[in-house]
């Protein structure tokens, strides 16, 4: 087995098995003061939904829109709570192609663990832009996936082409 040194994830990996034990990180950022939202990695806040940096991203820039509602199943969600979902999800978009330029997107939610939620109980929706060619030997070789930017920088180039879109 080869070994990827990457000790600036220990913070993370502390963050998850506390938060495990704790309420749901969605929402605890939804609960949080706006004070805190770049510690909580919270990009964006809409009346009843918000935009989070995916702190085990698939790639750089992986993004995830949830409603404030804790609710696994998006039928229960209003057509508000659903509309507002989605005008971030283009936002989300349009900063992601502003910032990193990708050449296309994944775009979904994994509802129930046999979907592959990993979040079982909080609704959401990932949104991962891609390159192409954005696979190399890492993954293949040895399923080590490389993210070339830290999460402090990807949020903060997100969070200032959000603010530009927004103006």
């Amino acid at each position: 087995m080869r070994i990827l040194w990457a000790p600036w994830r220990m913070k993370y990996v502390r963050q998850a098995v506390k938060t495990a034990k704790e309420e749901c990180f969605l929402c605890r950022a939804a609960k949080a003061p706006v004070s805190e939202d770049e510690k909580l990695y919270v990009l964006r806040r809409s009346k009843s939904a918000f935009i989070i940096l995916n702190i085990y991203p698939y790639n750089t820039g992986h993004l995830m829109i949830a409603p404030y509602k804790h609710e696994q199943d998006p039928l229960e969600l209003s057509d508000e709570e659903a509309l507002d979902m989605i005008q971030l999800l283009k936002l989300s978009i349009k900063a992601l192609r502003k910032v990193y330029l990708p050449d296309a997107f994944n775009i979904g939610a994994n509802i129930g663990r046999d979907a592959g939620a990993g979040v079982e109980d909080h609704f959401h929706i990932h949104v991962v832009p891609r390159w192409r060619g954005d696979t190399n030997f890492m993954p293949v070789i040895s399923q080590t996936k490389v993210i070339p930017q830290a999460l402090d920088e990807t949020y903060r180039v997100l969070r200032s082409a959000l603010r530009e879109l927004q103006q």
